[in-house]
C-alpha cells in the first residue's frame, strides 16, 4: 500500500506504517456509537450544590497548602468559523441578518478603535467588513486568543488577556499563576509578543508572577486522510495527506503538564471583570469538590492495599460520590481499578439551546456504568431523543486531578477510549476526502477517568462562536 517515499513521510510525522493502517481500518470499519443508558440529570449524575456546600468547597480549595496548579487553555487554530459569515459577504457578496447586525452595531465592538484606524476614507460596508477579516485587522487568519474581545476604560483586552486575569484570581498558587496555552506553530510568535507586553501589566495589578508556557499539537497525533472509497488520499504531488486530529490530540500535551490540579477552559469562554464573580467562585467550588473526592479515594485505596477493608462503604462511595455504578457482583480488584484513575469534576450548565455535548450515563465493558460527555455524533440515531431530553450541556469547564495516591502523574494516554473517534467529510484542492479525529479531549480522551458533574450557573458560560456574540451583555 505504501511506497518508500510514503514510509519516509510517515516516519517524519512520528508515525509507524502499522499506526496509519489502523487509522485506515477505522475509516473502513467506522466507530461504534456510545452505549448510552440515559442523560444525566439533577440527582442522577448532576450534583446540585447549595450555597453552604459551595462555601465549604471554596474554603477547601483555598486552604490547600503546597498545591501545584496549572490553567490549560486550548488556543490552536484560526478563528475561521467566528468570521465565516464575514468571508461570505466579502468573497461572494452574500449578505444576511448577521452582517446587518454587525454593521449597525460596529461601534459597540471593542475592536472598533483599531478598525477605525485602518479603514480607508469613505469605506463602504464591504470594505469595512473586509478590513476586519482581511488587510487591516486580519482577524480571518488570527486565532481567537488574539482577537480584541472587551473594552475597558484603561484599554481594550484580547481574549488571551482575560485568561491572564482569570488565572490570577483562581489558579495562582504560592504567588505564581501558571498558564499553558496550546497554539499553532504559525500563531505562537503573535501570542508571545502580546504576552511579553501585557504580562508585566497584570503582574503589577495582581501582585503575582505569571509562568506562561506553550505547546503545539504533535505531528505524531495527525491522521491520514482517505478518499470516499477509503484509499489513502494523495495530493497533486503524490504525497499522502495528513491532517490535525482535533482537540483530542491534546491529551498528549495535557499528559506532559506537571501539576496536582489542572483547570481546562476554552479560549473563547471569557467575560468582563464586572461579570466574572460567578466564574471565579465556581472554579474554586469544582476544585474543592475534586480535592475532597480525591482525598477520600486515596484513603480507600490505601485501605484496600493493606487488606481486610470492609468493601460495602467503599462501593457506596464509588457509586454515590464518584458516580460509577458497579455490577451486582464486584471484587476488590474492580474497586481498586475504579479508585486508581485520574479524576475530573466538570461544571455543567442548564440547557438553553447552546451547541455542545451533554452529560450521559454510559455502559462500559467491565460491567460498570459511568458518566461521560457525549456529542450528538457519538449517539445512535435511535438514542438521539435522550440527547434532546438532556437538562444540561457541556461548557468545557473542567478541573482535573492527574496524580495517583503515591503522588506520581498518571499516564493520561492510558485512560482514553480509542473507539470513540469521529469521521467527517472534508475537501482538499476541490476533491472530496474523509477525515478522522481522535476521541475528543473531554469526550473519549477522558472516557476512563472518574467523572463528576456539578450544576454551575449559566453566568459562568459566555462563549464567542461568531463575532456577533461579542454584542451580548457578557461581552459589553
Amino acid at each position: 500500500m505504501f511506497t518508500e517515499k510514503d514510509l519516509q513521510q510517515i516516519a517524519r510525522h512520528g508515525l509507524t506504517p502499522e499506526a496509519v493502517e489502523r487509522q485506515i481500518e477505522n475509516f473502513r470499519r467506522g466507530f461504534p456509537f456510545l452505549k448510552v443508558v440515559r442523560a444525566a440529570s439533577p440527582g442522577d449524575g448532576v450534583r446540585l450544590v447549595d450555597a453552604v456546600r459551595a462555601d465549604e468547597a471554596v474554603a477547601r480549595y483555598e486552604r490547600a497548602a503546597g498545591l501545584s496548579v496549572v490553567k490549560f487553555v486550548p488556543a490552536s487554530g484560526a478563528a475561521t468559523r467566528m468570521f465565516k459569515e464575514l468571508f461570505e459577504f466579502v468573497n461572494d457578496n452574500k449578505r444576511g441578518k448577521g452582517i446587518d447586525t454587525l454593521l449597525e452595531n460596529i461601534e459597540k465592538f471593542a475592536f472598533w478603535p483599531e478598525l477605525k484606524a485602518v479603514l480607508p476614507a469613505g469605506a463602504d460596508d464591504r470594505a469595512t467588513v473586509s478590513a476586519i477579516v482581511g488587510e487591516g485587522l486580519d482577524y480571518g487568519r488570527k486565532p481567537k486568543g488574539l482577537v480584541t474581545f472587551h473594552a475597558y476604560p484603561e484599554g481594550a483586552r484580547k481574549a488571551v488577556e482575560e485568561h491572564l486575569v482569570e488565572g490570577a484570581e483562581y489558579a495562582a498558587a504560592g504567588g505564581v499563576a501558571r498558564i499553558h496555552f496550546t497554539v499553532s506553530p504559525e500563531h505562537r510568535a503573535g501570542f508571545e509578543a502580546l504576552l511579553a507586553e501585557k504580562v508585566p501589566v497584570y503582574e503589577k495589578r495582581f501582585g503575582i508572577r505569571y509562568d506562561i508556557s506553550f505547546s503545539v499539537q504533535k505531528p505524531s497525533t495527525d491522521t491520514i486522510a482517505v478518499t470516499p472509497e477509503n484509499e489513502p488520499f494523495r495530493q497533486d504531488d503524490g504525497t499522502l495527506l495528513f491532517r490535525p486530529a482535533g482537540h483530542g490530540a491534546l491529551i498528549e500535551n495535557l499528559s506532559e503538564i506537571d501539576a496536582d490540579l489542572i483547570f481546562i477552559k476554552n479560549i473563547d469562554n471569557v467575560t468582563t471583570d464586572a461579570r466574572r464573580g460567578d466564574t471565579i467562585r465556581y472554579k474554586k467550588v469544582l476544585a474543592g469538590i475534586l480535592l475532597d473526592l480525591q482525598e477520600r479515594a486515596f484513603e480507600y485505596l490505601r485501605a484496600l492495599e493493606v487488606g481486610g477493608a470492609e468493601l460495602a462503604p467503599i462501593a457506596a462511595f464509588i457509586e454515590n460520590e464518584l458516580c460509577v455504578k458497579l455490577p451486582e457482583r464486584y471484587d476488590t480488584a474492580l474497586l481498586r481499578a475504579v479508585l486508581d484513575r485520574p479524576i475530573r469534576v466538570c461544571g455543567m450548565v442548564r440547557n438553553e439551546g447552546e451547541p455542545g455535548g451533554g452529560p450521559f450515563w454510559v455502559s462500559n465493558p467491565d460491567g460498570t456504568e459511568s458518566l461521560q460527555i457525549a456529542e450528538s455524533s457519538q449517539i445512535a440515531p435511535d438514542d438521539l431523543p435522550l440527547m434532546r431530553s438532556a437538562t444540561h450541556f457541556n461548557p468545557v469547564d473542567l478541573v482535573c486531578g492527574v496524580r495517583n495516591s503515591q503522588g506520581a502523574k498518571f499516564d493520561l494516554r492510558a485512560y482514553t477510549d480509542p473507539s470513540t473517534g469521529f469521521i467527517s467529510s472534508k475537501s482538499a484542492g476541490g476533491r472530496e476526502l474523509r477525515a478522522q479525529e481522535l476521541p475528543g479531549l473531554w469526550n473519549g480522551a477522558m472516557a476512563r477517568w472518574n467523572t463528576v458533574f456539578v450544576d454551575v450557573p449559566i453566568t459562568t458560560f459566555s462563549p464567542v462562536k461568531v463575532v456577533q456574540d461579542l454584542l451580548r451583555p457578557q461581552h459589553q
